[in-house]
């Protein structure tokens, strides 16, 4: 079993957290933003210095080749993102290029040999907290939303990511895309982002897929009127009907499975004056389940909403939806041997949030190695993850791809 070397891996972390240093901790760091621009630039001048050919596509991703003994064989390929939201933290998306970067340096310095080329990449604009969707770039690649479309998504200020590409040194060669055809697997390390690992004091998530999921927005239709003159029996209040509406969905979703997760994120109420009584309200439901039985069930339960609560209209529309995504059993099964082989603790799990492997895993074979997130804690600054875990993320990840390279020749 090889090892990452771990002071290295803790240098790349401290190195990064200052692109884009809120000075509490975290950091901005959004997509084709100047701080996203150094943590670019160090990655580039990172991998050349170990030997790698760098490559960048027309949607800004950018590949570091190092080659193999044999590189007409398809290649491996490791990272994540490097863009964070407003106020994110150190380990969200950049963990999965740090670790594929140590992985590809403990690789070179030890002259460890591998036959198939390995590549390290940057997937663009991930979060999505600058330019509308999130997972933008690979979801391009992977042939999941319209280039032109994606183009033309603007930011707060009106720049549209065409703009801000052109503007940059990243707007690469559509040519230069990396061609699924010709690869043998992906594999994205990410921190969980969520408390599961570290409650149950386990070392490795041993992802098996991402968990499907269903949007809604529902809107309840009363009548606006004057807080002080009409009387209660008459009051057609839409933002009362809003909430039977929550009970009537948290009661009937409890009743499916334990593992279902569900969320209500965002209300809006018209008109919003403290006086007025609500016309209007709107909030959403985001349900999370892997199994597909059950996200039927959960559909069920929305078509069943009364369609009237508390005299008000009650409607409902799916605003989004994904299907459970399955990784690759092989190598999952990989990623669970290396764990166990090292000692340390693991455990077999889903992801609740999207990633860039999800779209990835349509087009090649797709694995995800977690660590854990002290406190459950992501998107916010104090995220956190020792860098003990990290590496042995690292580790686990260096072997799988060792692994993957013996298995095949062709």
């Amino acid at each position: 079993m090889f090892e990452c070397d771990i002071d290295r891996l803790e240098e790349k972390i401290k190195c990064y957290s200052k692109f884009g240093d809120t000075g509490k901790g975290g950091i901005t760091r959004l997509c084709l933003t100047p701080e996203d621009v150094q943590g670019r630039n160090e990655f580039i001048k990172r991998t050349k210095e170990l030997g790698a050919t760098i490559k960048i596509d027309d949607m800004a991703n950018i590949y570091a080749t190092f080659e193999g003994t044999d590189n007409s064989l398809p290649a491996i390929v490791m990272g994540s993102h490097a863009d964070s939201v407003v106020q994110g933290g150190n380990y969200d998306g950049i963990l999965g290029v740090l670790t594929g970067l140590e992985v590809a340096e403990t690789i070179v310095k030890n002259k460890i040999p591998h036959r198939h080329p390995i590549i390290v990449m940057i997937w663009t604009n991930e979060e999505g907290a600058r330019f509308d969707p999130a997972m933008m770039s690979s979801g391009v690649i992977c042939k999941k939303f319209d280039k032109e479309k994606m183009l033309a998504s603007a930011d707060v200020e009106g720049v549209t990511f065409k703009e801000a590409l052109e503007a940059s040194d990243f707007n690469g060669e559509e040519s230069n895309r990396i061609d699924p055809d010709n690869c043998l697997a992906m594999l994205e390390l990410h921190i969980e982002q969520g408390p599961v690992l570290e409650l149950e004091k386990v070392d490795i998530g041993v992802v098996e897929g991402v968990v499907g999921m269903v949007n809604y927005e529902f809107e309840f239709k009363g009548q606006a009127g004057h807080a002080g003159t009409v009387p209660m029996p008459w009051r057609r209040d839409a933002l009362f009907a809003a909430t039977k509406g929550i009970e009537y969905l948290h009661t009937e979703l409890d009743k499916l499975d334990d593992k279902l997760v569900y969320t209500t994120g965002r209300i809006l109420c018209s008109p919003n004056v403290h006086t007025i009584i609500p016309d209007d309200v709107k909030f959403t439901l985001d349900a999370r389940h892997q199994d597909p039985e059950v996200i039927k069930q959960v559909v069920k339960i929305v078509e069943n909403i009364p369609k009237e609560l508390a005299k008000c209209e009650v409607s409902y529309k799916e605003l989004w939806s994904r299907k459970t995504v399955a990784f690759h059993k092989e190598y999952v099964d990989l990623v669970e041997k290396n764990s166990g082989e090292f000692g340390y603790t693991n455990k077999r799990m889903y992801s609740g949030p999207g990633h860039d492997a999800q779209f990835v895993a349509d087009v090649m074979p797709t694995t995800m190695i977690f660590v854990p997130s002290i406190g459950g804690n992501s998107h916010c600054e104090i995220e956190y993850t020792p860098v003990e875990n990290c590496w042995k993320g690292a580790n686990v990840l260096l072997n799988t791809v060792l692994d993957i390279d013996g298995l095949y020749n062709r």
